[in-house]
């Protein structure tokens, strides 16, 4: 059905009719496909005000439904008569509405949960409406609250603050008045902005809410004036531009590149709404280098009694790290806890996110570092600075800080590698103790577990499950006992299509010690007695892991790389993702193995990795190895075909950083340190283009906010100089998120499919958008 549905559309199969139907296998398990054979893998609580109550929409096969959850009775139950207001909506509308398929998918609960309200789309137009859970009477009652992306909401939602002629503004939702804050901004020289990205200019993006935070009463606002007059200008030229002109755009936006003197400078200001006074934070202006917000993630926040401002600092080089305390009312601001280190360093295992916390009323925090070698949490005292103990030890990583429980006097953290005989990259909930002691396992099951705390504390959602175990949801007291069973994933019609689960391997690194992970995805039609050759996606990046250790990790938006993976191993090829040393999760002298060499990528361990299956698994044609990857991966996989030019054959490389000094501080300061030496040079592509033998597809956006065009460019330069064949595609219009373009993926997959397999692909083969 599926192929004859393709070729209605137009299409005619090539003169390999088993291609055809084997790209119509792997658009199937192309991530928004794959997703229709399952239900949902994970859930998106939604807390009830301050209590453990949560509601969440859960999509089986058969329909979508709305459960309420009460952890103090273990009771799950349908949040509303699913039927009785789908007839309600049907009769109020005058449209028809499927029970197992209501036209919302958020709404909140009014009148003490007596009824619900939610937006509905009716004539084309959004409107808001609520229903009586009594008596299931549906009413108009308004227009939807706006949700523009240029304003932020105070937390009582009764003003937004917005930006306007480079100044921050308040106004009243329920008068319109307006009133301005600041009132001497200028041009690049703005308050309450991000730094601008071109892909706002551009019109592919909307531009993110402007950086202001509001503290938790209300009364004050927290924001940043973003000063970026003399900094350096990076220029993208939009080919095509969206507005349907003919002539060329020039996008010129600030972009500091490593080593980079001038910075746009971001300077903190506190304003109390009350008074109407702004003050300048006393603390060194924030060096912002990269386009978006002056401070990432988690690492700048308010006191509950909003009379103080955290913040969690990282200097140029990623040498240090300082938590400054700063007195709302007056911007004075000390730092209270601050650690060197020569190598790099960062507040959690995840680049962009903070382990730090402030809790007792501002006396205590806890504070993360791998000092010892592992990453473990430490009890300092806020005002002194001075360690009162180290929390966790040993040989094993803490991820995340879950919560706090300061009646209790309990720390819940996740961590991997602490279970003896496990996956080491296995997350797993525990707790110990603020006096000291042996952290308590909490969540027993050998798999990946993904927690979300009510934020009240007392019960928390476990989402556990392996690449080749579905998720399995449940929802746990603090003490890790079991309250209800909330549900488990359903992957029958995936199976159904005689899909394979991947295998989680893991093999010896280059030092003969270390075990390094991984994941062998196949094709469905796997013929043990053939030869199939080897595909290996990888990432590169020191930051993140590759393989993904959960089969939740399929819905995550971040590893969608999950059905990439498996859709090309559909095409005929066996698909590895491997974390080699240098990447995180690990001990930091394994994290340290990618500093100031990046060029290594853990390709020698990815080339170990793929021999040693190969003497496992006859049908693994370890002489015919491809490798693609975008991003970092873009540099690592170009990297392989220059460095390894006899192993790897074949790769798709896609908007690499090929050169570092060419791309964005934040993220290359990090991991090649400062100064800017000839390890920078070694570690460009370009520097290596004559060694190219192999196949090499180069792909990049003409308008990549993240990783610049020229960084391609650079090495087609020196690939022409060395008389080098090669292929490249330069999509217009395409940031630095485009892998999952229809076009994108159907060149990807022809190129393996031509040039490591050895078939012409299916000409006029076109993917769904």
């Amino acid at each position: 059905m599926e192929i004859q549905m393709k070729l209605a559309r137009g299409h005619e199969p090539s003169a390999e009719p088993d291609m055809w139907q084997r790209y119509v296998r792997a658009e199937r398990l192309l991530a928004a496909n794959a997703e229709r054979l399952t239900s949902d893998l994970l859930i998106h609580p939604r807390w009830i005000g301050g209590s453990s109550r949560f509601w969440y929409r859960w999509k089986s096969l058969a329909g979508v439904e709305f459960v309420l959850v009460d952890p103090a009775t273990g009771e799950r139950k349908p949040a509303f008569d699913h039927s009785r207001l789908a007839a309600a909506l049907s009769q109020a509308t005058g449209s028809p509405c499927n029970a197992a398929q209501l036209p919302f998918s958020e709404m909140e609960f009014v009148d003490d949960g007596g009824g619900i309200v939610f937006d509905l789309e009716v004539d084309g137009k959004r409107e808001r409406w609520s229903c009586d859970l009594e008596t299931y009477e549906c009413t108009r009652v308004g227009d939807p609250p706006t949700t523009a992306g240029d304003v932020t909401r105070s937390p009582d939602g009764l003003w937004e603050a917005f930006t306007r002629d480079y100044n921050v503004w308040i106004r009243s939702l329920s008068s319109g008045e307006e009133r301005a804050i600041t009132t001497d901004g200028a041009e690049k020289n703005d308050y309450g902005e991000n730094l601008p990205s071109p892909l706002a200019s551009g019109g592919i993006d909307d531009p993110p809410p402007p950086f202001i935070k509001w503290s938790p009463d209300g009364g004050k606002l927290l924001f940043c004036r973003i000063d970026q007059r003399d900094a350096p200008q990076f220029h993208l030229v939009q080919s095509v531009p969206k507005d349907g002109s003919l002539r060329p755009h020039l996008h010129s936006f600030a972009y500091p590149l490593p080593g980079d003197d001038v910075l746009p400078l971001a300077y903190l200001y506190c304003a109390d709404l009350n008074t109407g006074a702004v003050t300048a934070v006393d603390i060194d202006p924030i060096e912002v280098q990269y386009h978006g917000p002056p401070v990432y993630g988690n690492g700048l926040w308010w006191s509950d009694d909003s009379q103080t401002i955290y913040f969690v600092r990282q200097g140029r080089g990623y040498f240090r790290i300082d938590l400054s305390i700063i007195d709302a009312a007056t911007g004075a601001s000390r730092n209270a806890i601050s650690e060197e280190s020569s190598t790099g360093i960062d507040p959690s295992v995840w680049r962009g996110t903070s382990n730090v916390r402030v809790f007792a009323s501002g006396a205590r925090v806890i504070w993360y570092s791998q000092r010892d070698g592992w990453g473990h949490l430490y009890l300092y005292d806020a005002e002194e600075g001075s360690l009162i103990r180290q929390l966790t030890a040993g040989d094993y990583e803490v991820s995340n800080v879950e919560h706090i429980d300061e009646a209790a006097r309990l720390v819940y953290f996740t961590a991997m590698g602490r279970e003896a005989n496990r996956d080491p990259y296995y997350g797993n909930l525990y707790r110990v103790s603020l006096d000291g002691g042996e952290p308590e396992l909490l969540t027993p099951e050998d798999a990946d577990h993904a927690i979300s705390f009510a934020p009240a504390g007392g019960c928390f959602i476990d989402n556990y499950s392996r690449v080749d175990q579905a998720p399995k949801i449940v929802l746990r007291a603090a003490d890790g006992s079991t309250i209800c069973e909330l549900e488990r994933a359903d992957i029958s019609a995936l199976e159904a299509t005689g899909w394979r689960k991947p295998e989680r391997f893991k093999a010896q690194a280059r030092d003969g010690s270390t075990d390094v992970y991984g994941v062998l995805f196949r094709p469905s039609d796997l013929d043990p007695e053939a030869q199939y050759p080897v595909i290996d996606y990888i990432y590169g990046g020191p930051q993140a892991i590759q393989a993904p250790a959960a089969f939740a990790d399929a819905a995550r938006e971040r590893d969608k790389n999950f059905w990439e993976a498996q859709s090309l191993a559909e095409l005929g090829f066996l698909v590895v993702m491997i974390d080699g040393l240098g990447m995180p999760g690990r001990s930091k002298a394994q994290h340290d193995h990618s500093y100031r060499n990046l060029p290594d990528n853990g390709l020698p361990d990815h080339i170990l990795a793929i021999r040693q299956l190969a003497d496992q698994y006859n049908y693994l044609d370890a002489s015919r190895v491809g490798i693609f990857g975008h991003s970092a991966g873009g540099y690592a996989s170009c990297r392989a075909m220059f460095a390894y030019p006899d192993f790897f054959k074949v790769a798709v490389s896609s908007a690499g950083n090929h050169d570092h000094r060419l791309d964005k501080a934040t993220w290359v300061e990090r991991y090649m340190g400062l100064p800017v030496g000839e390890h920078y040079v070694f570690s460009a592509n370009q520097n290596h283009a004559e060694n190219l033998k192999g196949k090499l597809l180069l792909i990049h956006g003409d308008m990549d906010e993240n990783v610049h065009v020229a960084s391609t460019m650079v090495v087609v330069d020196e690939l022409i100089k060395a008389n080098k064949d090669f292929d490249l595609l330069i999509m217009p219009n395409q940031p630095h998120s485009c892998t999952a373009h229809p076009y994108f993926v159907r060149r990807r997959w022809d190129y393996f499919v031509q040039h490591l397999l050895g078939v012409d692909p299916p000409a006029g083969f076109q993917i769904s958008e």
